[in-house]
């Protein structure tokens, strides 16, 4: 089980990513961290553990309010070794750089859109949204023609993004049941280790965490049991 961090960048700062309500998200408050710059988050991050992929989210991007580009730029170059997912909305293809892989959301997919993802020759990773009442976000065909999609899909729950309620079981269940070619990324709703064992029951691949980071439900001796207990590839 890959375990990915999410930094979530509003107006520069890290904030606390909670319910999908990005109107209302505040700067973070962390045992990794004193402070909300994406600098020290990263760094604390990589203090519990020698994370090789990270997830930031551009907020500003996202909602159409301007972007956090030059920031998250100067990141990718300083922590070169680093594979970043990068989800800043709908962004048109084009050269990234090598540690740059965005993410595409479905909430920003409408049925006039889904067929722009060819131009990404499946070189992106796709989140299938789900909104604050468990409803599909974007484009219905996007959802129901795995074409579109590249190896590596997120399930997003808005809904439980930092609000450590657990773990979307019926739909990562569902969908790891039905597309076993595809490796699915669980993202909203980890409370701690004892969600991700139940997560690995799921074929689930790889985790996307934030809250249970930072609030130190997941430690860094979680992390190197965790590491002694996975096998040799």
């Amino acid at each position: 089980m890959k375990l990915i961090p999410v930094i979530d960048l509003k107006d520069g700062i890290v904030v606390h990513a909670k319910y999908g309500q990005r109107d209302n998200y505040q700067p973070i408050h962390s045992v990794l961290s004193e402070q909300p710059d994406i600098y020290s988050v990263l760094n604390g991050l990589l203090q519990l553990y020698a994370f090789d992929t990270l997830y930031i989210a551009d907020l500003n991007a996202i909602t159409q309010n301007g972007d956090n580009s030059t920031l998250i730029h100067q990141v990718l170059n300083d922590f070169p070794m680093i594979t970043f997912w990068i989800d800043a909305g709908q962004v048109a293809p084009q050269a990234f750089p090598q540690n740059y892989l965005p993410v595409l959301g479905s909430e920003y997919i409408n049925e006039n859109s889904v067929a722009y993802l060819a131009q990404f020759h499946h070189q992106f990773i796709l989140s299938l949204d789900y909104g604050a009442n468990s409803e599909r976000l974007g484009a219905t065909e996007l959802w129901q023609e795995p074409q579109y999609w590249p190896k590596e899909v997120i399930i997003m729950t808005l809904a439980r993004v930092g609000s450590s309620q657990g773990i979307a079981s019926e739909e990562l269940k569902h969908f790891s049941k039905t597309y076993p070619n595809r490796q699915f990324i669980a993202a909203g709703g980890v409370r701690n280790m004892d969600d991700i064992a139940i997560l690995k029951k799921y074929n689930v691949k790889a985790v996307l965490l934030a809250s249970a980071f930072h609030l130190g439900a997941i430690s860094a001796e979680d992390l190197k049991f965790k590491q002694k207990n996975t096998p040799a590839s």
